[in-house]
């Protein structure tokens, strides 16, 4: 995903797609400790993901905050 791409999606879209990728790591966790995991670079892929999209959903955040004031 790239962060271009995720802005342009809506904030509930973002939030949806956030609790998704949250499950998918823990999903990646737990085949890692039974070592049943096939590509284990996918767990990094998944935890910057998770993190481009609380940096986008926390600058919408601040955006909200600096119109309100």
């Amino acid at each position: 995903m790239k962060a271009r791409e995720l802005r342009a999606q809506t904030t509930p879209e973002l939030r949806q797609q956030l609790e998704k990728l949250r499950e998918q790591l823990f999903r990646l966790r737990f085949q890692l400790t039974t070592k049943q995991l096939a590509n284990p670079s996918r767990l990094t892929e998944v935890k910057r993901d998770i993190a481009r999209l609380q940096t986008i959903l926390r600058e919408r955040e601040w955006a909200a905050e600096a119109e309100e004031s």
